[in-house]
């Protein structure tokens, strides 16, 4: 109410409200490549992981290069090199809330647009490379 004038300047909404910008929940595929620094250095393609982070990473932007130029698919990738223990469904994680994921993992997923993959990506548990689908 205009306390000048007296009248309402309130107008009816034309359309629901829209939803924020950031999205509550991300469905992700990822690609982790471990090294000896990480919290658990194993996984189940090796007993003990020894490389060193830079090994790691260079692994990584080797598969990274293979998507980008279209030779092999992300999931592919995942299945047979991902040392986390999604890869025997490509790498899918399913989808997740903010809060469930270490915190630069999350930002990164939280961050892509659908299709979108990320560069590398450090947490606590070795090199990520992240594909978000929803």
């Amino acid at each position: 109410m205009n306390k000048y004038n007296q009248k309402s300047v309130w107008e009816r909404p034309t359309e629901p409200a829209k939803r924020p910008d950031k999205p509550e929940s991300v469905q992700c595929f990822h690609l982790l490549v471990k090294h000896s620094d990480v919290r658990r250095p194993s996984s189940w393609r090796e007993e003990r992981i020894t490389r060193s982070r830079e090994e790691a990473l260079k692994i990584l932007k080797g598969y990274e290069k293979q998507i980008l130029d279209g030779e092999v698919k992300f999931e592919d990738l995942a299945r047979h090199y991902s040392d986390c223990s999604s890869a025997k469904r490509g790498g899918d994680l399913g989808s997740f809330t903010r809060g469930q994921m270490q915190k630069p993992f999350e930002d990164a997923a939280f961050g892509l647009s659908p299709g979108e993959m990320s560069g590398p990506v450090n947490t606590d548990s070795g090199i990520h490379l992240i594909l978000r689908i929803v």
